[in-house]
């Protein structure tokens, strides 16, 4: 789609471009009328001017956005595409594998420059190159209602990282979430990010994952997060990251008070690194959510991660899984939370370690001092068929059991958990209250399953899931509640 030649409209997303009354060797102006209900002051600037306007020698050129956006693509010689037409005024507006090229992406960035509806901005995989992130860039300078731009997987290289950190180095925009994920970034390309991001406190999130950062690119990032006080989260998953890069990313780490989330999972860097990421939770203090998922630490590094969690007061989750950690490394890791009366350790993820009946009763007492803990494991080795029962007897079953008791609906029940009453609850919250309750006891197993039947996927529960009528089993909706708890029953009943 970046052809020297207008190309034709060949599938339902593109349309013709409409004729103009005036055509000019010039590039288009973009700053269009702004409607005059709503008003935003730009911060002061020396110099606005972009190449992405022009000014006529005798009047300004102004124009509606659909109108702007069709003589920009005209301008470029691109076909519009009409997902961006329909959605311009929206404020989420998702071009990811449009195929858009250097030159669609200029067209869009020219019909952006006066937008003030768009804040969240997907262009991932289009291939925009350099020439299209510095167009993108230039927009920035002139609209600062965009706040949210992901440009994944869009072959950037040194170039695009160069035009990026001098773009950071401005700190000029509204943009604090920023997606840059696969996209060829090396050691050069750290340094100048790192250099940047050491000064610009605007960008709240950032996404490098997927990129070729090693040892040196790990020691910039230390570097720069010693001495950010902005980011809040980030994800460097997908690197290569070794021993001297891992330790003197951890090193950063110990000090930073921004980072709230950080995702280091799939670098593969060892047991030799898990000592450092142990001070780390020593030390830091503003730390809530750390993946180190698949990155070959065993349980000489769960030994080591364990010492930190003695003593951490922030952490609520930790990732361990497709590391190498059997469930002598499992017990370390619970033990060392039950002995830290301030942990607030909320989801421990060891999903691939197989744990026995008496990890169970361990991990048992350490519910009972922790009771908001969740500890997800893959299955219970040797469990005898009446504890296997127990731990599989459907809470839903005996939640309509106490209901019936009760002459109250199970949707009544939940509601009374909410302290706002109404049908809708945070997962966070809603497992804490239904651990807490002594109503309808269950255990940790049974808590997630209902979680997982009333979960609408967005981070809350809908009690209205639990209205499901009995339907028939060749209903063409599928089963109803009632053939979920049936489902349920007949499975713990066949394993006796």
């Amino acid at each position: 789609m970046d052809n020297d030649k207008p190309l034709q409209p060949e599938t339902e997303d593109e349309i013709e471009i409409e004729p103009v009354r005036q055509s000019s060797d010039k590039m288009l102006y973009c700053e269009a009328e702004s409607p005059p209900t709503v008003e935003k002051v730009k911060p002061a600037r020396e110099n606005s001017e972009t190449d992405l306007e022009i000014e006529d020698d005798e009047k300004f050129f102004t124009t509606g956005q659909k109108e702007l956006y069709l003589e920009a693509c005209k301008l470029m010689g691109v076909v519009p595409v009409s997902y961006f037409i329909r959605n311009m005024e929206e404020s989420y507006v998702n071009l990811n594998h449009h195929g858009l090229g250097p030159r669609g992406t200029k067209a869009i960035a020219i019909a952006l420059v006066s937008n003030m509806a768009v804040t969240k901005l997907e262009l991932e995989d289009n291939c925009i190159m350099e020439e299209g992130v510095l167009s993108l860039v230039e927009m920035l300078q002139e609209n600062y209602y965009l706040q949210e731009m992901n440009i994944s997987n869009n072959h950037l290289g040194l170039e695009g990282a160069r035009i990026i950190s001098d773009f950071f180095e401005r700190n000029s925009s509204s943009i604090w979430s920023l997606e840059l994920s696969g996209n060829d970034f090396k050691e050069d390309s750290a340094a100048l990010l790192c250099q940047a991001l050491s000064t610009n406190y605007q960008i709240k999130k950032l996404d490098l994952s997927h990129n070729q950062f090693s040892d040196v690119g790990g020691e910039h990032l230390g570097q720069m997060l010693a001495i950010n006080v902005g980011l809040t989260s980030l994800d460097l998953s997908w690197n290569n990251f070794h021993t001297r890069g891992a330790v003197a990313l951890c090193n950063g780490l110990r000090g930073n008070v921004t980072l709230t989330k950080l995702d280091l999972s799939m670098n593969g860097f060892g047991n030799e690194v898990a000592l450092a990421l142990g001070e780390v939770l020593r030390l830091n203090r503003c730390l809530v959510y750390l993946d180190i998922g698949g990155n070959d630490i065993g349980n000489e590094g769960a030994s080591k991660i364990s010492k930190g969690l003695e003593s951490n007061e922030s952490l609520r989750v930790l990732k361990l899984f497709l590391n190498p950690i059997n469930m002598d490394g499992a017990i370390l890791l619970i033990l060392a939370i039950k002995r830290n009366p301030k942990s607030r350790m909320e989801e421990l993820d060891i999903s691939n370690v197989l744990v026995s009946e008496q990890f169970m009763k361990t991990l048992d007492g350490v519910y009972a001092v922790h009771p908001q803990l969740d500890v997800v494991f893959k299955a219970v080795q040797g469990l005898s068929p009446k504890k296997t029962i127990f731990l599989l007897t459907n809470p839903m079953k005996l939640i309509q059991s106490y209901a019936d008791q009760h002459k109250i609906t199970i949707v009544d029940f939940f509601k009374s958990l909410n302290p706002t009453g109404t049908m809708k609850m945070s997962v966070d919250e809603f497992q804490k209250a239904m651990i807490e309750q002594n109503k309808v006891p269950l255990n940790q197993y049974q808590v997630r399953e209902v979680i997982k039947k009333l979960d609408e996927k967005t981070g809350m529960v809908n009690f209205r899931s639990a209205q499901a009528p009995r339907r028939s089993p060749f209903s063409a909706r599928g089963p109803g509640w009632a053939d979920f708890l049936e489902h349920d029953e007949a499975i713990a009943t066949s394993l006796v």
